[in-house]
């Protein structure tokens, strides 16, 4: 029994983890992996900076709808 309920805790985080990767609710500690790895040189930002900076890129390219 107690195998089955590690099997289904496990297949429940991963598809936690995925649906938070599918909707961007990962995307900040995706970020924060990414410039740990790189390394990169500037400044790392906060989790309300880097929304910020996600919400301007997103909505600062022309909409070519209609």
């Amino acid at each position: 029994m107690r195998k089955v309920a590690k099997r289904t805790r496990r297949f429940l985080l991963r598809f936690w983890r995925g649906l938070r990767e599918w909707c961007g609710d990962a995307a900040y500690e995706s970020y924060l992996r990414s410039k740990a790895v790189h390394g990169a040189s500037c400044r790392t930002l906060n989790e309300a900076e880097f929304y910020v900076e996600q919400l301007n890129r997103r909505y600062s390219r022309p909409n070519r709808c209609c």
